[in-house]
């Protein structure tokens, strides 16, 4: 496992995490920035969960205020966890409900990208939805299957979670919204997948299994549910089958260009 660039903050005794005011400042303005994108491109479900939560806006929250709603919701809450974790670990922690948030914030320098998630990624990208119970059994479900795989399988896995949980889309009502925790925690990637430049496709498990990605690239293709609650039949497939039959079928064509080699 690659070293992280970033130091996960560790709590006091009290189990309170003493951030540096100029660390607040970053999330204040993370927030306020992306609350500003957000409006009409994320879907219901993230935005109520948005409004349970109650996120402040001038301050990174405390792990334990998401987990009294996580808990009383869904069940759910957050762990906290060093900048990068293990496969085994991160499944590990999903098959027992814990939503894993590294404790550290991007600097200045990495505003608009960074590779690493961050607390702002993991907690305002991310658990809102977790109050949702098709998202929750989703989380869980996939974090159960990801435990007991193979390395292989997990791979396969893996493209999934991409294509749902980080980059998910949703046919709305209103139109095509936004679900996937590694949009909504980004303001050129909300702007970029509502715009006419990305390919959408309808979900299809085997499909978004069989597509690779890049994570330093906006995504050419996502794939688009037909509501919130498909999550609950995705779920409920043998998902370990679809995986046999993805790695059978093989890859898709990358529709990116392959990363360039540092020389």
């Amino acid at each position: 496992m690659k070293q992280a660039k970033y130091l996960a903050r560790q709590p006091n005794q009290d189990g309170v995490i003493d951030y540096p005011a100029e660390e607040h400042q970053i999330w204040a303005e993370l927030y306020q920035r992306q609350m500003a994108v957000i409006a009409g491109r994320a879907c219901d479900e993230y935005l109520h969960g948005l409004d349970i939560l109650g996120l402040p806006s001038d301050r990174i929250p405390q792990l334990a205020e998401v987990d009294k709603v996580l808990l009383a919701t869904t069940g759910w809450q957050t762990a906290q966890v060093p900048a990068l974790i293990s496969f085994e670990r991160f499944f590990e922690l999903l098959a027992t409900k814990r939503f894993p948030v590294a404790t550290f914030i991007r600097s200045k320098e990495e505003f608009d990208y960074l590779q690493e998630p961050d607390i702002f990624h993991e907690v305002f990208g991310h658990c809102p939805l977790l109050t949702n119970p098709a998202f929750a059994h989703f989380t869980h479900t996939y974090g159960k299957l990801g435990l007991a795989a193979t390395p292989k399988q997990r791979v396969y896995l893996a493209r999934l979670y991409w294509f749902t949980v980080e980059f998910g889309l949703v046919q709305t009502e209103q139109g095509l919204r936004i679900y996937g925790g590694g949009i909504l925690s980004s303001p050129g990637e909300t702007q970029y997948a509502m715009s006419d430049k990305p390919q959408i496709k309808p979900m299809k498990v085997a499909d978004a299994m069989r597509t690779p990605y890049r994570i330093d690239i906006m995504q050419p293709i996502y794939y688009a549910l037909n509501n919130i609650d498909q999550l609950y039949e995705l779920a409920e497939l043998d998902l370990m089958s679809i995986v046999a039959q993805a790695q059978q079928l093989g890859l898709f064509e990358p529709q990116f260009p392959p990363k360039q080699q540092a020389s």
